[in-house]
């Protein structure tokens, strides 16, 4: 769940009946996402297959056989180090190192995956797009503004010391993700709008962000993880800075195609995976230093002072047993997005799976007891 993930190069991972045993496999030939414009009006998740998921309660068992394809590389590291991944044996669980959105839609479309982490954008975009979808689970980060996962980065010389000094310049945006979707954020609340700056579309990967604002191509752009520790080392002497938003950009959550959930079987795996990652998510939280050489260091092969930096930023996190106020704040993001992306405005309630409410808060409030849901 960390922006620092998406920098490392891609691995598939299959584990069939949960053995702890780690198969490099092929990686999928995921195409990016073109995003359809549709203007105006209303617009409504659900309907078709989908329709199912939000009535029909989840089986108590799941079916042997049942295979599940996931697209959650962080937790697959966490469930493995922490021997949770024990709790599902009995299950055939395909890893797969698919994440963000773009990728994971396709993997959906593709029938590739039943379920991806993501941040709060990616199943809104799907809906748009004519996917079906819905969230399984949410996770979000305790007092989140004095822990974002993004700080908007300024290039040397720009003059940008305050969120009001963006007005007139170039900021990096990608639409269609996490980091598109705050810099709208971010305008909104310097009283700006798109007319009043200049936005540069550029995909979010890797250090692009931090190259071009280091040869100021762009004069802002969101920065996340340990980029920003990074950009600040190599360019603070030339001028460079970060500016704290101010704002909430915590959100991460599971979500699946509602044709999936729609099948009992997987929405009763879905079910046993979603409560063992609350657990996993717990683990991370109560031991660092098991996740800084287990995850940053040996997985993701940053230094443990990266590692450090991130465990620290991220702060503690916050797996509520109700939706209710992240579904609202979600409602907020949709209108910001529908306005100014001239998109249908959706309802963010129909986005969510209400079945699952409760699973992983509870897995991971009783796991921080020594207890289990």
């Amino acid at each position: 769940m960390s922006p620092a993930d998406s920098t490392l190069p891609p691995r598939t991972t299959r584990v069939p009946s949960f053995s702890r045993r780690r198969a490099l496999g092929s990686l999928l030939a995921i195409s990016a996402l073109g995003f359809l414009t549709a203007c105006g009006g209303n617009a409504t998740a659900g309907g078709g297959q989908g329709s199912l998921a939000a009535t029909a309660p989840l089986a108590t068992s799941v079916p042997a056989g049942t295979t599940i394809k996931v697209g959650d590389p962080t937790i697959h590291v966490a469930l493995e180090l922490s021997g949770l991944i024990k709790e599902l044996d009995g299950i055939n669980v395909e890893f797969a190192n698919i994440s963000g959105g773009p990728q994971t839609t396709e993997a959906f479309r593709a029938n590739a995956l039943d379920v991806g982490s993501v941040a709060d954008i990616p199943p809104i975009h799907a809906t748009w797009t004519g996917l079906d979808v819905r969230i399984i689970a949410s996770a979000y980060r305790q007092d989140a503004v004095n822990h974002p996962l993004y700080e908007l980065g300024v290039a040397p010389g720009s003059g940008i010391s305050k969120l009001e000094d963006l007005r007139g310049k170039k900021i990096a945006y990608s639409p269609g993700q996490a980091q598109g979707a705050l810099v709208l954020r971010i305008l909104e609340k310097a009283g700006l709008t798109q007319d009043d700056v200049q936005l540069v579309e550029l995909p979010s990967t890797g250090d692009t962000y931090s190259t071009v604002l280091a040869s100021k191509q762009v004069d802002a752009a969101p920065l996340g993880g340990v980029q920003i520790k990074r950009y600040l080392s190599k360019y603070k002497a030339d001028g460079a800075t970060t500016l704290r938003h101010g704002l909430r950009d915590d959100p991460g959550h599971l979500y699946s195609p509602a044709k999936v959930l729609a099948d009992p079987a997987k929405a009763a795996a879905l079910a046993a995976y979603v409560k063992v990652w609350g657990k996993a998510q717990r683990w991370i939280q109560d031991h660092p230093q098991e996740w800084l050489e287990g995850y940053y260091v040996k997985d993701q092969g940053l230094s443990r002072e990266d590692g450090l930096y991130l465990i620290k930023a991220a702060g503690k996190r916050d797996l509520p047993t109700s939706w209710a106020e992240g579904i609202a704040r979600h409602q907020q993001t949709i209108d910001l997005l529908a306005r100014e992306q001239k998109k249908p405005r959706l309802n963010a309630a129909d986005l969510y799976d209400t079945r699952f409410e409760a699973i992983a808060g509870t897995a991971f409030a009783a796991a921080g007891k020594g207890g289990s849901a």
